[in-house]
């Protein structure tokens, strides 16, 4: 009989990709190099003008709008039954939580997601996003924990060299489960089956990412403390986010290309 570990696993190999009527072009082929549960994630966005954002990002890469915004978004999650793909369970660094500072960008046609910042409380995964994705990955303390349906957050940068940057949060869903309607705000934010970032001479990759649709829930959270907008250099506008919350999904990822 398979352990509950195994069956976790394999039930992440049966979900690679979502159907074709989900996304808007097909999945790479080759098999996913990473396989990866996210869970406790909340979605909190901030409308914020294009031009502040336009010029932070790197030349031949498009601002993606809606509404005549750009949209900056804090995001904060459980990492779980992290593995490369074709590799057992190694058991270290597979469970840990993780926080990014995003927005939204398009190149030939395929929408995806710029990352100013992602922290995470495993060094291992810090150290191997940075050497094979070339992600701005960053040491944090943190904690996730949850209780009385109140998901409780705190993230504090240690990584050396790095701009301070602290988060502390509340937050819980207040409504059913449903996927985005098609051609709504929250299916642009979240509908992005791809990542953009640079290689070491400064070229454009993207990384493809895939999972079933959305099982989005309406949500409430209250920020405590939130400096991860300044870290980067901006300022979050004084107004409540939007926001999304999600229990669980599971997710393969490619490695970035040209």
């Amino acid at each position: 009989m398979l352990s509950d570990m195994e069956n976790s696993h394999r039930g992440v190999e049966s979900k690679q990709v979502a159907s074709s009527a989900e996304r808007p072009w097909p999945a790479p082929s080759a098999v996913p190099a990473l396989h990866m549960t996210w869970s406790k994630l909340l979605f909190a966005h901030w409308p914020v003008e294009p031009d502040i954002v336009a010029r932070t990002l790197p030349a031949g890469l498009e601002l993606d709008t809606s509404g005549g915004s750009a949209w900056l978004g804090v995001v904060p999650f459980c990492m779980d039954n992290v593995r490369l793909a074709g590799l057992p369970s190694l058991g270290v660094g597979e469970r840990f939580p993780e926080l990014n500072l995003r927005t939204y960008v398009t190149l030939g046609g395929k929408p995806g997601v710029w990352f100013y910042s992602l922290d995470a409380a495993s060094p291992l995964a810090v150290a191997g996003a940075r050497a094979w994705f070339n992600l701005p990955y960053f040491t944090s303390r943190m904690s996730c924990t949850q209780r009385d349906g109140w998901v409780s957050y705190a993230s504090r940068r240690t990584h050396a060299s790095a701009p301070d940057a602290e988060v502390r949060a509340r937050y819980r869903p207040c409504s059913a489960p449903r996927r985005a309607p098609k051609g709504s705000l929250e299916a642009w934010l979240t509908d992005r089956y791809c990542l953009y970032t640079r290689d070491h001479g400064g070229a454009l990759l993207r990384g493809e990412i895939d999972h079933e649709p959305w099982p989005l829930q309406d949500a409430e959270a209250h920020f405590e403390r939130n400096t991860l907008d300044r870290a980067s250099g901006f300022t979050l506008p004084e107004r409540a986010p939007l926001l999304h919350y999600v229990e669980r999904i599971d997710v393969v990822a490619w490695p970035p290309a040209r």
